[in-house]
């Protein structure tokens, strides 16, 4: 359903560092280089699964949870990046698909 890598773990725990740990909320996130799956700082709402994966909470909305899953967290050369079951359409507008710089 949910996993985490190594490199990923390790980056949150360096955030995490001296923190209190706050639940992670993994999230669509859309900007001109296309939609993803990202994460963010959230507490749990209504209708969200709460997973305890590695000493942190993960929340999702239930509804993109079954849609995505299996989600798996990893870290690439571009950063914290969640792969998953969801094929997302990349941006296409004035500079094509990728960021160009939005203004």
């Amino acid at each position: 359903m949910l996993k985490i890598t190594d490199k990923a773990k390790e980056v949150l725990d360096q955030h995490f560092d001296g923190k209190d740990k706050e639940p992670i909320r993994i999230y669509v996130a859309s900007a001109c280089s296309g939609t993803r799956l990202a994460l963010g700082i959230d507490s749990a709402k209504e209708g969200d699964e709460t997973i305890s994966l590695d000493g942190y909470d993960f929340v999702v909305d239930n509804e993109l949870l079954e849609q995505a899953k299996p989600m798996v967290i990893d870290l690439t050369p571009m950063g914290i990046e969640i792969s998953s079951s969801l094929v997302f359409e990349e941006a296409k507008g004035a500079c094509g698909s990728g960021c160009c710089g939005c203004s």
